[in-house]
């Protein structure tokens, strides 16, 4: 008999040493992986739901698009490099962009090779069925229609000096060159096709074009050629292939538009001169059916007050009854501007900032462009040729309906209010109803502070009152407004609302058919409301949201529906509020049933996206460890199959976990946070601690976090991988009180993990930036339990933030702290002591904690010198800190080599303090003036020779 123990045994140690050797064999992550990480973005599925596909691109380098079979994943065309496609409306075509090579375009530059003579981008067209890819060389850009038709248009770069070959992907493609010198022109080759290639028509010399909505006509202008007064705007019908010249010979042709249905093309264009400063247009209106061209509008013409603008947007109503275009004030000249015998080097250049201006002088400086370029709408009536002006200076802003089908638009007017901006962010409009016909606009309510909304069938305006915390309708027939839920026994306001500021409501779902209901969200729940008010509010969700903590949403699977359809099934997103599960659930939208789960899991789930024509969906799945991959499935969600597979590399390295925590705030309040545990954590270990912090964070249990270059905070996954771990807890603020209401959610938080037993309590870090890095100041005032800490753009002297600007937005700092999330709750001299009491600087005398602080020279929502102020305070009392300012940075680091090197020394600095690894030189030696941008001085002591 054989003595199986003799084998099984041995058998089972070899398996485990095996799997040991494997998991040993895992590496930490390092900053070289950052580039190589991969993401996916632009998934899209065919509308017959026949294929799905989806860019996949590493942090630098070359991507790739891969298209994939919906029903069979192993089925799969990839084209390298391929960005910016679409599929055809016909599900039979890709088509898109293939960008240079990386590597390639990296080469040349380092040759410093000039911008003209990269290579550029080139265009495929996949035929979805056979295989075949066809691929055009030197493509300025392309464009199909927006809504049907199986054309393709493709703008070639300006031809080549002399006859050359490229190469794109081993396919040889022949250039149209000459030897000849070229004739000086803007415009270049234009190639429009049908998808099939049976049709082919090719226009040399064009400057812009575009396509009729439904692909049966394009447009497309030509541009001037030497000095020759040779341009012109010229219509293709596809289905004849003819071609006919619309208009030649005027200066500039500007903002072509078709109406719906392709019955007329409207355009501006001016006879001034290229180089007049103080050129005039002029509105035509060509008639394709009829081929009449006729100029409609100029300046002279009735009903026009001031000019046509160029910058306003030129569009149709649905039943091309009316066109829409921009007026504008004329131009007005000043002797001073105009006197040329002032010299350049003589002209005073000053801001004047007075007290009686709407908006302070940087907000004017940041918004001038605007201003300058401003427009006020006007309709073009074509039945009864008539002008009427919908907009004016006062009520300057007009919203229309998408589809510009309805006889009224929305207008609003702020400038009552708009002094107030710089420190009252909530400032209300008196809105107006204005008819589309007349232009006589109707006063619908005064200081309304929200942005109102047409209905679909244009029979209400709504919006939501934060002041009075309801939904409001108002009756367009009537007349009369009446508030939707104020008296409705729910809260519809944000019930997390924790600043000085008026809270914001959770959202609306949108409008069943021909207006007959209104649907709205509470906290967890759906509700369906008549307008009317003739019949009681319905929960759709019975409730069952509230009663189960679930936070139930709808999913918009038709991205051009202007209305709920009730036939159509009701899909909602299901999320629950304290263990994070995420899911999907089916609703009834009438009520009468519960809803009913069809997947919750501990998975965040986004991105869902239906085929038109059949119940096929896509969406994507993650967890903090699992990448949100692309998954196949329809409308029940029984079976989710996995489409892509992004980063497998990641099973190289170590990962970690993440697990949710539940703990008290020192005054009581249930709060949670998320903690990140390394690959194989041993709780009988003592690990260094990383604490990040950014208000409320905890819902994002099950995101995927990719190994990136930091632009500001610290990167959880590679701290975790190189055994640290890390704490994020949640953060909820009482009103005046912002520095203790962090201590009060965060220490607390911090001491109940390090009570597990686990933590290395002698090395633990914080580190945060903008809100955050104000919070690790202050706390370093407040406790010496830190090892070390880092404060990205900290606020740390308020009384001089106070009278700041956001350089960003012109604004004045003031809304910040009154209203917004510094949470303070009045003005300076209304509470000095609250400013004073909740600014670090004023202690720094207390701070033991050593302390790298970023601050960049052009942030441009925190003022730099706030970075400056600890830094010298610190210097001055002779405490460890270090100051890092990138040249021309903003706020978050924009530029990836910044990104890269403020990585590296973030993981310098706290694997120094909290794992006694050697500092580097940046820190020992300083880098002086003089090395600047001759050494980055990441050599650690010891290693430098």
């Amino acid at each position: 008999m054989i003595d199986t123990k003799r084998f099984f045994f041995p058998f089972i140690f070899t398996l485990l040493f095996i799997v040991n050797i494997q998991a040993q064999q895992k590496r930490a992550l390092t900053h070289a992986d950052y580039d190589n990480w991969e993401a996916l973005n632009g998934e899209k599925i065919s509308k017959d739901g026949a294929w799905v596909g989806y860019e996949v691109n590493p942090q630098e380098g070359n991507g790739r698009l891969e298209l994939v079979d919906f029903t069979d994943a192993s089925k799969k065309i990839i084209i390298p490099r391929g960005k910016n496609w679409f599929f055809s409306h016909d599900s039979q075509f890709a088509i898109g962009k293939i960008v240079p090579e990386f590597g390639e375009v990296r080469q040349l530059k380092l040759k410093k090779t000039k911008p003209d003579d990269l290579p550029k981008d080139s265009l495929f067209l996949a035929n979805l069925e056979s295989k075949e890819l066809k691929k055009y060389a030197r493509v300025k850009s392309y464009a199909i229609p927006e809504n049907s038709g199986s054309w393709l248009a493709i703008h070639f770069e300006k031809d080549l000096p002399e006859k050359e070959n490229q190469e794109i992907n081993g396919d040889i493609l022949g250039l149209e060159s000459s030897k000849t010198k070229p004739k000086k022109t803007d415009g270049s080759k234009l190639l429009v096709r049908s998808l099939d290639g049976q049709k082919k028509f090719e226009f040399h010399r064009v400057k812009e074009y575009g396509f009729s909505e439904h692909g049966s006509h394009l447009y497309y202008i030509k541009a001037q050629e030497d000095t020759l007064k040779n341009t012109g705007i010229f219509i293709l019908n596809l289905e004849s292939g003819i071609s006919k010249i619309i208009d030649v010979k005027k200066t500039e042709y500007i903002q072509p538009a078709f109406s719906e249905n392709a019955k007329y093309l409207a355009y501006l264009t001016t006879e001034d001169s290229a180089k007049s400063k103080k050129p005039y247009h002029d509105l035509y209106l060509y008639d394709i059916l009829k081929e009449q061209n006729q100029k409609i509008a100029s300046k002279a013409t009735t009903g026009i007050s001031g000019m046509i603008s160029k910058n306003g947007k030129l569009s149709f109503s649905q039943d091309e009854s009316k066109l829409f275009f921009g007026t504008a004030p004329d131009y007005v000249t000043y002797a001073y501007e105009e006197d040329t015998t002032i010299l350049e080097e003589d002209r005073v250049k000053l801001d004047i900032w007075g007290w009686q201006d709407t908006e302070i002088q940087p907000m004017q400086l940041k918004n001038r462009s605007r201003e300058e370029s401003k427009s006020y709408l006007t309709v073009y009536n074509l039945k009864t040729k008539s002008i009427v002006p919908i907009a004016d200076k006062q009520v300057s802003q007009v919203n229309l309906d998408k589809k510009r089908k309805h006889k009224v638009a929305i207008g609003m007017d702020d400038s009552p209010y708009r002094r107030n901006y710089s420190w009252d962010i909530q400032i209300g409009r008196d809105v107006y109803m204005i008819d589309l016909e007349t232009g006589k606009k109707t006063l619908v309510k005064k200081e309304v502070s929200a942005y109102p909304q047409l209905s679909p069938e244009g029979k209400y305006i709504y919006w939501y009152d934060n002041r009075d915390s309801s939904w409001v309708a108002y009756d367009i027939q009537s007349k009369k407004s009446r508030s939707l839920t104020k008296e409705m026994n729910v809260n519809f306001y944000n019930e997390l609302h924790d600043s000085p500021s008026l809270p914001s409501s959770y959202g609306a779902v949108g409008w069943l058919k021909d207006d007959s209901a209104f649907l709205v969200y509470d906290k967890y729940d759906i509700w369906r409301i008549d307008p009317s008010g003739k019949t009681n509010p319905l929960n759709l969700t019975q409730g069952e949201g509230r009663k189960q903590n679930l936070i139930f949403r709808r999913q918009q699977l038709d991205v051009e529906e202007e209305f709920i359809d009730p036939a159509q099934q009701l899909i909602l997103t299901a999320f629950h509020e304290f263990n994070k599960k995420g899911g999907f659930a089916t609703g009834d939208i009438l009520g009468v049933e519960k809803p009913e789960l069809l997947v919750l899991t501990d998975h965040r789930y986004f991105g869902l996206k239906k085929a038109e024509e059949n119940d096929g969906l896509i969406v994507r799945r993650s967890t903090y460890q699992d990448y949100p991959d692309l998954y196949a499935s329809n409308l029940n969600m029984k079976d989710l199959d996995k489409i892509s597979n992004v980063n497998p590399q990641q099973t190289e390295v170590k990962w970690g976990s993440v697990e949710l925590v539940d703990y008290m705030a020192n005054d009581g309040v249930p709060l949670q946070g998320l903690l990140f545990k390394p690959e194989d954590f041993d709780p009988n270990k003592k690990y260094p601690m990383m604490v990040y912090f950014y208000e409320r964070n905890s819902n994002g249990l099950h995101n995927y976090r990719a190994p990136a270059p930091s632009a500001s905070t610290i990167n959880i996954p590679y701290f975790i991988s190189n055994d640290y771990l890390v704490f994020v807890p949640d953060i909820k603020y009482e009103i005046g009180l912002p520095g203790p209401s962090a201590y009060n959610c965060i220490i607390p938080g911090v001491q109940a993990i390090v009570a597990r037993g686990f933590v290395d309590a002698e090395n633990m870090a914080i580190q945060g930036q903008s809100w955050g890095g104000y919070q690790v100041a202050h706390l370093i005032t407040r406790t010496d339990m830190f090892k070390a800490a880092g404060a990205g753009a900290p606020v740390v002297n308020m009384t001089s933030a106070y009278g700041g600007i956001r350089w960003g937005t012109g604004m004045s700092r003031m809304f910040q702290y009154e209203q917004a999330q510094s949470r303070i709750g009045g003005t300076l001299w209304e509470k000095p002591l609250y400013y004073q009491q909740n600014s670090p600087l004023f202690y720094m005398d207390r701070v033991n904690t050593p302390v790298l602080i970023m601050h960049n020279d052009e942030d441009g929502a925190v003022p730099w010198y706030q970075g400056i102020e600890m830094f010298m305070a610190l210097k001055r009392l002779d405490k460890p800190a270090w100051l890092l300012q990138y040249n021309g940075e903003d706020h978050n680091l924009r530029q990836r080599k910044n990104r890269k090197d403020l990585s590296v020394r973030l993981s310098q600095f706290f694997d120094h303090y909290l794992k006694g690894a050697p500092a580097p030189l940046w820190m020992t030696e300083g880098l002086p003036a003089i090395e600047k941008g001759r050494t980055l001085k990441y050599e650690l002591e010891g290693e430098y020779n």
